[in-house]
């Protein structure tokens, strides 16, 4: 079974929490934008710890390294089968510095030509209303748990 791992990263400013989300690179989701965000995350490797893949994704999308007091989220299973597990983590960055990495595809299709596009090409800062908007359906379950905990932690 395929899994991902992730770390959806959280701020609480003026006491409103904002989440941190990243949208995919290239032509597929250049005109897509509700229900296309996603938390930054990838596939593990063969035989890679989770977490330490959560982190690797984590800075290869964003540039940033993470660390910190992580909390472990619920799995969430996709629709694929896949299973996505995420970690939050109290942060910040300046969505402005976003250092992603790129890939490689044949655009336009059938044309013979390599092109490079970031797998990241935007991020921002979501309050929990809009951050549901944007996020993929299948990833929609980590945001109440995150408020739930942040409510028991007393940090709302």
């Amino acid at each position: 079974m395929k899994q991902s791992a992730g770390i959806l990263l959280y701020k609480i400013q003026q006491h409103e929490i904002q989440m941190l989300l990243v949208h995919p690179g290239g032509p597929f989701w250049a005109k897509k934008d509700d229900g296309s965000w996603s938390i930054p995350k990838g596939e593990a490797e063969e035989g890679e710890e989770l977490f330490a893949a959560a982190k690797r994704e984590f800075s290869e999308e964003t540039g940033l390294e993470a660390e910190g007091d992580f909390k472990l989220l619920t799995p969430l299973k996709q629709k694929s089968g896949k299973l996505i597990h995420a970690w939050a983590l109290e942060g910040d960055m300046d969505v402005t510095q976003l250092k992603s990495n790129e890939f490689e595809i044949e655009w336009p299709p059938k044309s013979g030509k390599i092109k490079s596009f970031p797998e990241i090409d935007r991020a921002a800062w979501l309050v929990p209303e809009a951050a549901l908007v944007k996020i993929l359906p299948g990833q929609q379950g980590f945001i109440p748990e995150l408020l739930s905990y942040l409510k028991t932690k007393g940090s709302n």
